[in-house]
């Protein structure tokens, strides 16, 4: 039996992944919405075949500008389960959708199953009274590094079942059948809420963004583990695995410490912490422990326990091009700083590739719109999402340390016209938001508690999310870059709920637990030259926009310099593992995103998409809920579990923490 099982999930693995292999080269079109989207889509069966280089020299020519609005915490399968033409809950027979059905322990200790159900603005109890649920405020789920990987439920053969999602988050696990333990209401509810997804009514402006553009459906992220890690393979395309290799010391494998490598933890930058008391040059902001509802009085201090400055290579340092040697020769301490890239830096120097220019905006890094004139406050910035300031080579150094903003700065210099003529710019929001906006909540309680924009569950809003999402794009839209452009949503980690796609598990930690890659999690490219209304089934990663990158500005690939092939190469010798270290080379199944540009638009065969095909009204956006809860029909999309049965628990809380409870009338409702 046992054989019979792993033979089915070799097949389907293998079917999968060889599907998403032979689509790479241009995207899938979803079926028709609205008449707007018919208008600009190019069938595929008409795209002309182009070689990568052909393409890519098209690329160069046609785009100069690379924007990366960096979201936070969320499946594919959240978001995008029901979104026609993606690989979804509904796209396989159910006995080929791993974890389609998992068992859930119930408050009285008997086992049940539960399966995916969508969350709806509101249920009908009982007594046939309608009780709004408010599916745009959601607690914040359980997804360190060991949760995710039992959420995933890996065998020994590297298959993931994904069906350990529920008893996972209940902090359950079952022994011949009988519960560890009797869970609490609370501990049930959050064990739901990860089996839960939204659609187009709840996130109108992320299925506008997949429906007129292209959605990758196949995108996964990097470490199996929470924001940091996922932040710093945003521009490293790892978390820490060729500094273990060559410093054996930083790594824990007992699991002990969030500071050790290679990251797995939420550990606060070295810059700026506790432990940095090379004086008062570049301090780097990192604010005290926020207080919130929940945890009104937090106990423990990040800044005291940080991260190790890092000290591989990230784009960054590729960014440097030929002024690398005058750049880094600013240090502040090159000999902690550059310990590891010594060799790299001599890669780089030779290459003869110019300096890229490049900027991470994040909210609260410096002065916002919301602090009072002549303060900063940081009081919205979350240092553990800035992936540069965990290096020194950046945090250190003068003459790259400009390189980090805040978010308002990005909307200036996109109004003033400020940005260089070509380059890659990062794009981050908070624990608020810098337009003012409180959208009302069901508990008057929360009315502040869920204020941030950058879409992290058990703090922000996903309306306020998406109205930064709209305005990052309107801004761009509306520039003189736009002809010049592509927009990449991305998103760190899937903040552990459900996903039902299988990654591929191809490194493990140092003390043997999966490693890379992790769940899979939203990805949507925007261009003027870009496929409109596709679905790309393309293999990608965080490392795939480090590829992109590499390839647009000619830079070496991470995975190719020196220090970095050194310490891969005792990874192979000492680990027996080939692909521990960045992914833009060297590692099968990472793709470049090109699948997501039309070949006739890039050959000037088609027109390309106006901006005003991507811009949404400002009315639109400061309407909440957006499209008045009507997304999907507004969008003229016909999700695909439309006319099936939704298996709402009947205990169904969406924030069991700070709103307890059963959501029915006479409790948490006003």
């Amino acid at each position: 039996m046992q054989s019979a099982r792993l033979v089915a999930f070799l097949v389907l693995a293998l079917t999968s992944y060889c599907s998403a292999q032979t689509s790479a080269t241009k995207a899938a079109i979803a079926p028709p919405s609205s008449p707007e989207v018919k208008r600009w889509t190019i069938p595929s069966a008409s795209e002309p075949v182009l070689s990568q280089q052909a393409k890519l020299k098209l690329l160069r020519e046609k785009v100069k500008y690379v924007f990366v609005l960096f979201q936070e915490n969320r499946s594919f399968d959240f978001y995008f389960a029901t979104y026609p033409g993606a690989d979804g809950l509904y796209s396989h027979p159910p006995s080929q959708v791993a974890g389609l059905s998992q068992p859930i322990v119930n408050v009285d200790g008997t086992v049940s199953t539960i399966s995916p159900f969508k969350i709806p603005f509101s249920v009908t109890d009982i007594n046939g009274v309608t009780v709004p649920l408010y599916p745009s405020d959601l607690a914040g789920s359980n997804h360190n590094h060991v949760a995710i990987d039992n959420k995933l439920d890996v065998d020994s053969h590297g298959i993931a079942s994904n069906d350990r999602y529920a008893l996972t988050e209940e902090a359950i696990t079952l022994s011949h059948g009988k519960p560890s333990r009797i869970p609490s209401l609370e501990s049930k509810q959050f064990g739901e809420l990860v089996m839960s997804h939204i659609d187009c009514d709840v996130a109108p402006f992320l299925w506008r963004y997949a429906d007129r553009f292209t959605l990758f459906d196949h995108f996964f992220d990097t470490v199996i583990g929470p924001s940091t890690p996922n932040a710093i393979a945003m521009i490293a395309g790892q978390s820490g695995e060729t500094q273990w290799m060559l410093h054996p010391e930083v790594a824990d494998a007992a699991g002990k410490s969030s500071a050790r490598l290679p990251m797995v933890a939420d550990p606060a930058p070295y810059w700026g912490s506790l432990l940095d008391t090379k004086g008062d040059h570049l301090r780097q902001p990192q604010p005290p422990p926020r207080s919130t509802l929940k945890d009104p009085k937090p106990t423990s201090d990040p800044r005291s326990n940080p991260s190790p400055n890092l000290t591989f290579a990230a784009l960054p340092l590729s960014f440097m091009g030929s002024d690398i040697e005058k750049t880094t020769a600013a240090d502040y301490d090159p000999a902690f700083d550059l310990l590891d890239v010594k060799a790299d830096i001599k890669k780089i120097a030779g290459h003869g590739t110019p300096a890229t220019n490049w900027a991470w905006y994040q909210q609260g890094y410096d002065h916002e719109p919301t602090d009072d004139a002549g303060a900063t406050s940081h009081d919205t910035y979350i240092v553990h999402h800035n992936a540069p300031q965990y290096f020194g080579y950046v945090a250190n150094n003068p003459d790259v340390n400009t390189h980090m903003r805040g978010l308002g700065d990005f909307f200036s210099d996109i109004q003033n016209q400020a940005l260089p003529t070509s380059g890659v710019f990062y794009v981050r929001g908070g624990y608020g938001n810098i337009f003012g906006e409180h959208p009302l909540d069901p508990n008057p309680a929360l009315a502040t508690e869920f204020n941030g924009d950058d879409d992290h569950p058990g703090y922000s809003d996903s309306q306020l999310s998406e109205s930064l999402l709209a305005r990052e794009i309107n801004a761009i839209a509306a520039s003189p870059y736009w002809p010049q452009s592509v927009i990449l949503i991305a998103y760190d980690e899937s903040d552990g709920h459900y996903d039902h796609a299988r990654p591929r598990i191809r490194s493990r930690d140092p003390g043997g637990l999966p490693l890379d890659q992790g769940p899979r999690i939203p990805a949507i490219l925007i261009s003027p030259y870009g496929a409109a209304h596709g679905v790309a089934h393309e293999l990608a990663e965080h490392s795939s926009i480090i590829k992109l990158v590499d390839e647009m500005f000619h830079l070496i690939p991470l995975a190719d310099l020196p220090d970095e092939v050194r310490a891969r190469s005792i990874g192979i010798a000492k680990y027996h593992q080939k692909d521990l270290g960045p992914a833009d080379d060297k590692v099968s199944g990472v793709g470049d995103l090109l699948s997501g540009f039309s070949n006739l638009r890039l050959l000037g065969r088609s027109e390309p998409l106006p901006a005003s095909y991507a811009e949404i009204p400002e009315s639109d956006i400061t309407t909440y809920p957006h499209y008045n809860g009507q997304g999907c029909s507004t969008l003229n999309i016909r999700p695909t579990d439309t006319g099936r049965p939704n298996p709402i628990p009947a205990d169904f809380n969406p924030r069991p923490d700070t709103t307890p409870g059963i959501p029915t009338s006479g409790t948490w409702i006003p």
